[in-house]
């Protein structure tokens, strides 16, 4: 008796225990709360970036153009100088002495041409008389040609000599800055030997590339729609107050890259940008109509993007869709999603393709409000 009292008493507490213990649990067909929202087309502003190398609208390298001795620089490193300005001078007493052999051999020949010409007239005189024949005629008219000849060479190479010792100046050949020196005064030249570079930075180009389905898509948009003008964000990460314009594109698509370079032209008044450059080019374009995805509602399984798409009963089903472009925190939709539709907009881990949940629409998210970068 005693021993049944017992087994009573324990299977009491036991059936207690599992009481307590359940009461504390939620059930499992319990749902679950996810944030929700509605997909709605909307116009808004893509950013798209590239990356841009900026050049000066003229860099153009000095070298010498004669062998010689770097006599003087009047010069230095940074400084603005003007078209025409005296930049070097080359020693010129070689060439000097080149020019003055040349006028020398010059002034040779044409004292020969001038004797042969006496000497034409005179066997013409005597031709006439028939005191000679025309074949000394004829020979004395060949002489003076030949000299005559020689006396154009010997011309030409006076102004040659002309010419390379006037080579011994140099001058700059547009306004600019110049860059560095890498000689210095009493330096042997050789022909070809690298003085400096001058660069025009009144204005600058910056040259980017644009993938030919992009290229394509910018070609076959309305004129009136296409950018007018870039912006250019430096390599410290703010924003170059000028904007630019897109001037040319080159004509060939580059087999390598499956790209096509385009060039960007910018003002450059306080000489800011520096050739050799780099920044970020900023293409703000218009979209109407997008149908923006939050990309936190996104997840992808091979290479392919997913969303939860919420049905009238409330359960969630696994919706894959094509991006048309990937933004800063958004996808542009391609297909796959329509205006209207509703998706899970966060906790999509947790969830099982088919799961019944609660919803929790959200009429204000961070859709984009203004411009949008893309990725």
């Amino acid at each position: 008796m005693r021993k049944a009292s017992l087994y009573t008493v324990a299977s009491s507490l036991f059936f207690a225990a599992c009481t307590a213990g359940n009461a504390g649990s939620p059930g499992e067909s319990e749902e679950r709360a996810y944030p929700v929202v509605e997909l709605k087309a909307k116009d808004t502003i893509l950013q798209l970036q590239y990356v841009a190398d900026i050049q000066a609208r003229k860099n153009v390298e000095l070298h010498a153009r004669v062998p010689g001795i770097l006599e003087k620089i009047y010069v230095d490193e940074g400084q603005h100088v003007q078209k025409g300005q005296l930049l070097f001078r080359i020693n010129a007493e070689e060439l000097t002495i080149e020019l003055e052999k040349a006028q020398a051999a010059y002034n040779s020949v044409m004292a020969e041409v001038r004797v042969a010409e006496v000497e034409v007239e005179r066997v013409k005189l005597l031709v006439d008389k028939k005191i000679i024949t025309a074949t000394e005629l004829d020979l004395a008219e060949a002489k003076r040609n030949a000299l005559q000849a020689k006396a154009e060479e010997a011309q030409a190479a006076m102004a040659n000599a002309k010419k390379r010792l006037s080579y011994t100046l140099v001058h700059s050949p547009f306004e600019g800055v110049i860059d560095r020196l890498p000689l210095k005064e009493g330096s042997l030249l050789n022909e070809g030997s690298l003085l400096t570079t001058i660069s025009d930075l009144d204005a600058v180009f910056a040259y980017f590339n644009l993938s030919e389905n992009e290229y394509f898509q910018l070609m076959k948009s309305d004129p009136e729609e296409r950018p007018q003008t870039v912006q250019l964000v430096l390599a410290d990460g703010t924003l170059y107050p000028h904007p630019g314009k897109i001037e040319a594109a080159e004509s060939e698509i580059d087999e390598r890259t499956g790209s096509i370079a385009f060039r960007a032209s910018f003002p450059n008044p306080d000489q800011l940008l520096k050739h050799g450059a780099s920044g970020k080019l900023i293409i703000s374009r218009q979209v109407k109509n997008a149908l923006l995805v939050p990309q936190k509602a996104v997840f992808e399984i091979q290479d392919k993007n997913y969303v939860y798409l919420l049905g009238d009963d409330n359960s969630v089903k696994m919706t894959e869709f094509v991006p048309a472009r990937r933004m800063d925190r958004f996808y542009i939709v391609g297909s796959g999603l329509k205006a209207s539709d509703r998706i899970v907009y966060e906790g999509i881990q947790s969830l099982r393709d088919g799961e019944t949940i609660r919803a929790e629409l959200i009429t204000e998210h961070t859709a984009p409000k203004g411009e949008q970068k893309q990725l």
